[in-house]
């Protein structure tokens, strides 16, 4: 007989199929399921620290092919401008002082200095294949580092291997130098050494292409010109003198 007293531990066992008794057997209880808001934890879409990687490996594919064109562009881009480089083989102007003439020179006891320069150029442009526009040209008379007087150009455009004259007048009416006393030591021996400076904003065109405007330097040092301390005016010493251009 069963003990009334001992707890029950599980549900009783079937009974046999064939009808007689069996062996008395202890029955456990289920596992409990999982609780029912965990689902919310296995859906992805409700997950905020779920990452598909699909959708990962899509962008990355994308932003690949997004680089991949940029490069493409900037190979294509640079091999058109290296080929037209070859073809053209654009080279900056030549900038000769033929003359350079001094009057109405004058040297106050105040370092003021007056006087009028009269300046020539040859201008050659030794390209082949490029017309060259000169859009502005600025010009200025030293003595040393001290501007003395500032003239313009007007503009003009030059043809294949072209040369062209271009004259510069300059006149001072009263240009402060600070080193007076450099200069009438020049003038007793002779002559006195000035230079001339431009700076020209040109374009370069080949048929109907055109290339980015060009900032060009002219530099025309050691011009020496021949006046006497007794003299007003003189002119170019030593003949022609090549100028330095560069961009």
């Amino acid at each position: 007989m069963a003990d009334q007293n001992r707890p029950v531990t599980g549900y009783p066992a079937p009974p046999a199929s064939n009808g007689y008794p069996t062996k008395t057997a202890t029955a456990y209880p289920y596992v409990a399921p999982p609780p029912q808001n965990q689902g919310a934890y296995f859906n992805v879409s409700a997950n905020p620290y779920y990452s598909d990687p699909y959708a990962n490996q899509q962008r990355a594919t994308f932003i690949r092919r997004i680089f991949a064109v940029f490069i493409a562009c900037i190979i294509i881009i640079g091999t058109i401008v290296f080929i037209m480089w070859l073809i053209l083989r654009p080279q900056v102007p030549q900038f000769r002082l033929d003359t350079l003439t001094l009057s109405n020179f004058n040297m106050s006891s105040n370092s003021l200095i007056s006087g009028t320069w009269d300046a020539r150029f040859t201008v050659r442009n030794p390209n082949s294949k490029i017309v060259l526009y000169y859009d502005h040209i600025e010009a200025a008379v030293f003595y040393k580092s001290e501007s003395i007087s500032e003239t313009t150009v007007p503009p003009f455009a030059q043809g294949k291997k072209n040369e062209t004259t271009v004259r510069a007048t300059f006149v001072s009416a009263s240009a402060y130098v600070d080193d007076r006393n450099g200069i009438s030591s020049e003038r007793s021996r002779g002559t006195v050494d000035f230079n001339l400076r431009m700076m020209a904003r040109v374009r370069f065109k080949a048929g109907a292409w055109w290339a980015r405007r060009r900032i060009l330097k002219i530099y025309c040092p050691n011009l020496l010109i021949g006046v006497s301390t007794n003299s007003t005016g003189g002119s170019l010493s030593g003949g022609s003198k090549n100028c330095r251009v560069g961009l």
